[in-house]
């Protein structure tokens, strides 16, 4: 069966890996002219974890992350005012969470499958029209050609999912904050293996010490504009970014100053995206395509990492028509994946407080949340997972 899938990013390469496994025929597709970099560190654990360990990606993983020890907030002068100590996280996980960066992950993943698959840089899908025996694409660039099956994997705001389900809007879920991330080399100061956060009312700015001289910043502030960001657009991404955290105290001044000279400016709207159905015909989403959790999940890419292995294992069986592989995929994931969404929806309000009085108690959870059995208690079916990943047989070893 011969596979098109959009979106080289975390979940379209996990797609790849695991239907090659089950011994399809798979083309990549990405619009970008290369593998993406940039983005955020994310926290990884959990199935994604566990998808991953399968995969044999774990040695590359803790390789390429991060151990952090602590997530320490200062004031405007820079004084610690809070924060909590990561080794709890790990604790709680029994050892299997570790911090890397998004794009890191994504590289790993795709040195997996880059010999054993289709990849096609630099073009993007135009065209989809099904018919009873596949599905013809069109690409901005290539000659169109012929699939049995389309995957969208293609990100939270998904060409292939506009082209069969319709406009953005009718299915994304605005959480009412817009989030950025920059690198830069050789900032002063560092302070390894520690995430330091400013957090003024409405806004959080932090860094992490990164290896090789590097640093990585995260922006997120109330942004009331909602899905009207343009995400490439640069240069009037700096110019807000400016306008939201320039004036303020602690380092500020300085990352604004180091964001100049970056050329690779993640920014984007803190969504989710809620569908009623995840396929459509010989046509299927998975990841953020299809159930964006957001940021504030904490889980993206770990979840996109298990919906790409259920989605491979369930289309792998025998005697099965792809329309009835994507229902006992949905079927599997969407409670687990529902109950994700609900709780980063209620996050929301203590991420990033509007009130001093908001900053003050967040800042007061965060202490305790150093205490093991607190965090057991305040996050212990965050950090648990309660979906257990199916075993698939499988057709073909890699």
């Amino acid at each position: 069966m011969r596979v098109l899938i959009s979106g080289i990013g975390i979940a379209g390469p996990t797609l790849a890996y695991w239907l090659a496994v089950h011994g399809f025929e798979i083309t990549l597709v990405e619009r970008a002219p290369r593998l993406r970099g940039g983005g955020y560190m994310i926290d990884f654990w959990g199935t994604g974890f566990d998808v991953a360990e399968r995969m044999g990606l774990l040695p590359a993983i803790k390789r390429d992350g991060y151990n952090i020890k602590q997530f320490r907030l200062v004031n405007a002068g820079g004084k610690h005012i809070g924060g909590f100590n990561v080794d709890a996280f790990r604790t709680a996980t029994k050892g299997r969470y570790l911090s890397i960066a998004r794009s890191d992950l994504a590289r790993n993943i795709y040195q997996k499958v880059q010999d054993r698959c289709e990849m096609i840089f630099g073009d993007s899908i135009a065209g989809i029209k099904e018919d009873a025996a596949g599905v013809e694409v069109d690409f901005e660039y290539a000659p169109p050609r012929r699939f049995d099956i389309v995957i969208g994997a293609d990100g939270l705001h998904s060409r292939v999912r506009k082209l069969v389900f319709g406009n953005e809007n009718s299915f994304e879920k605005f959480l009412g904050f817009s989030v950025a991330a920059f690198e830069a080399v050789g900032y002063q100061p560092r302070n390894d293996d520690i995430y330091v956060s400013f957090s003024p009312p409405g806004k959080q700015i932090g860094r992490i010490s990164l290896r090789h001289d590097r640093t990585l910043f995260l922006f997120v502030f109330l942004d009331e504009r909602g899905n009207s960001i343009d995400p490439y657009d640069t240069m009037a991404n700096k110019k807000i970014l400016r306008a939201q955290f320039g004036g303020l105290g602690w380092e500020c001044p300085e990352i604004l100053a180091a964001m100049e000279s970056c050329d690779e400016l993640y920014f984007d709207s803190v969504s989710q995206i809620r569908l009623d159905s995840w396929s459509r015909g010989r046509v299927a989403l998975v990841g953020d395509a299809a159930f964006c959790p957001s940021l504030l999940a904490g889980q993206g890419s770990a979840l996109a990492m298990a919906a790409a292995y259920v989605l491979a294992g369930e289309l792998g069986k025998p005697d099965t028509t792809p329309q009835e592989a994507f229902k006992r995929y949905e079927t599997q994931l969407r409670p687990f994946i529902v109950e994700k969404q609900t709780a980063a929806e209620k996050f929301a309000g203590s991420f990033v407080p509007k009130t001093p009085l908001g900053l003050f108690f967040r800042n007061q959870v965060m202490k305790m949340l150093s205490i093991p059995f607190i965090l057991k208690l305040a996050m212990g079916s965050t950090l648990a997972d309660r979906f257990k990943l199916p075993d698939y047989p499988e057709t073909h070893a890699l």
